[in-house]
């Protein structure tokens, strides 16, 4: 064995000697451009996994310019994208991603492209109170990969988030009516709530809206009105409490009756608990 381990290392270092004499003798070929991209491209990776996305995207965008006919190319510009989208720089990764768009349309990855620019803008929404163009713009371009691109892996993502997205929008509507009945603005008030019936009809906020047109129409004296949407409510949501308070717009006694069954309950819960403490 001891014989065997002299023989190999003697080998390996015969083999190097003789490589070091060549390479004095010989000069090595300089690396060619696709392997220098393939080296940044690495690179750019390997900043990616440490976090570090700014210089990541910088070495993709470098590994770009290299090649700029190639399939590296397209790879690299689109990586570059997803790197400051992973850092939460969005206007620069979009801006970055439809460059890329632009640049590669024929690129296999195209979809995944328009895919990170609708997640750009979604990640930028808030709450119903903020400024709605983001939400807009994801919107969009959730609908144009669920037309396009129904068979990728992102299209049942994006159904999803399409969701979310109506529901956000119902919410904003829902908001901004509430503001114009506290201010007793029953007009505007009243079209909010009839654009939540009719868009948004899918969504948890329409009850309440059919119930806040009951009240404002009774209010404002439109009783045939009122009814009408009572109706609608009835037929739809008998069961739940928006129905509840409608019918109680139009009978005073059941609201009464509702108040006192309330009473009795709680001073039922009250007398419960002083018991426990006896």
């Amino acid at each position: 064995m001891l014989r065997n381990l002299i023989i190999i290392l003697s080998i390996v270092f015969f083999l190097f000697s003789c490589s070091k004499k060549a390479n004095k003798e010989l000069e090595t070929s300089p690396p060619d451009e696709k392997e220098i991209t393939r080296e940044i491209y690495q690179e750019a990776v390997e900043a990616l996994k440490k976090g570090d996305a700014l210089y990541a995207s910088k070495k993709f965008k470098e590994a770009e310019s290299l090649l700029p006919i190639s399939d590296w190319a397209a790879k690299a510009a689109l990586m570059s994208g997803f790197a400051l989208y992973s850092a939460n720089f969005y206007s620069d990764s979009v801006f970055s991603l439809e460059r890329y768009i632009k640049q590669y349309p024929s690129d296999k990855n195209i979809s995944y492209a328009h895919y990170l620019i609708g997640m750009c803008y979604y990640e930028q929404i808030l709450d119903e109170k903020k400024d709605l163009r983001p939400l807009l713009i994801a919107k969009k371009k959730f609908e144009f990969i669920a037309t396009e691109y129904p068979n990728t892996d992102y299209a049942i993502d994006v159904k999803f988030k399409l969701d979310l997205i109506t529901d956000q929008l119902a919410a904003k509507e829902m908001y901004v009516a509430r503001h114009y009945v506290k201010s007793e603005k029953w007009i505007p008030a009243i079209n909010r709530f009839k654009k939540i019936v009719k868009d948004y009809d899918q969504t948890i906020f329409v009850e309440e809206a059919l119930h806040r047109l009951v009240e404002i129409y009774y209010k404002i004296g439109l009783v045939e009105e009122a009814k009408k949407t009572a109706v609608i409510l009835g037929y739809n949501y008998q069961s739940g409490k928006w129905y509840e308070r409608s019918y109680a717009v139009f009978n005073k006694e059941y609201k009464k009756k509702q108040r006192e069954r309330k009473k009795k309950a709680d001073g039922f819960i009250k007398k419960k608990i002083k018991s426990l403490f006896e």
